[in-house]
């Protein structure tokens, strides 16, 4: 299991697993870690992959991001998902990539979403280290990709929704300026959405003094 679109502010996030009864059906494709790779040739791996493993993939929108944030730290929330994916394929053994500092924390809480029997493996980097985690990688990119392409033909040029992007913080800007609140696609829960209108209120604050 891995995901994509955890940092991102713009769009969502996709948890997806990879299914294999051995890791010597994925160990031939040259998978590596998403990030790694050109689009273009994660295009093409993910077709191989859909081909020879049983795949699940979760999209969590921005919106649906937001709400859970309100109960749950990130952390938690994609440890959730990932436990979701995992009952659904119900494997004896998982591999995820962990999205705590303490791995063995992070197996544990993936562990209490559970309700089936699951070993947990719970590694730093896992999508570098295990063909099967960077098989996951590659499904969850091309997923959140697609997703962006989606969202990209409705809302104009978003760039990649994450806050490094400066078309991405451009958007915002624009759309805030124009609309007086972000997006239905941006998490107003990120700092990057609050301290953009805290400015913007500022400056307009200003204007009047």
């Amino acid at each position: 299991m891995d995901e994509a679109g955890k940092g991102s502010v713009l769009g969502p996030m996709v948890v997806a697993a990879v299914g294999v009864r051995s890791v010597d059906l994925i160990t031939g494709m040259g998978v590596k870690d998403s990030k790694q790779l050109s689009s273009e040739e994660r295009e093409r791996l993910f077709g191989l992959i859909r081909k020879k493993c049983k795949i699940v993939t979760v999209v969590i929108t921005a919106e649906e991001i937001d709400a859970i944030r309100r109960e749950m730290t990130m952390n938690v929330c994609v440890a959730r998902a990932h436990a979701a994916v995992i009952e659904k394929l119900a494997p004896k053994t998982a591999y995820v990539d962990a999205c705590d500092v303490n791995p063995l924390r992070y197996a544990e809480t993936v562990r209490d979403y559970l309700a089936i029997p699951c070993e947990i493996v719970s590694e730093h980097h896992a999508d570098s280290t295990y063909p099967v985690v960077s098989a996951a990688s590659i499904v969850a990119k091309v997923t959140r990709d697609r997703e962006i392409v989606k969202l990209t033909k409705k809302y104009g040029r978003i760039g990649s929704g994450y806050p490094s992007d400066p078309e991405t913080i451009a958007y915002l800007s624009a759309y805030i300026d124009q609309h007086r609140s972000p997006p239905p696609i941006a998490r107003r829960s990120w700092k990057t959405v609050s301290a953009m209108l805290a400015k913007k209120s500022q400056s307009s604050l200003s204007s009047f003094f």
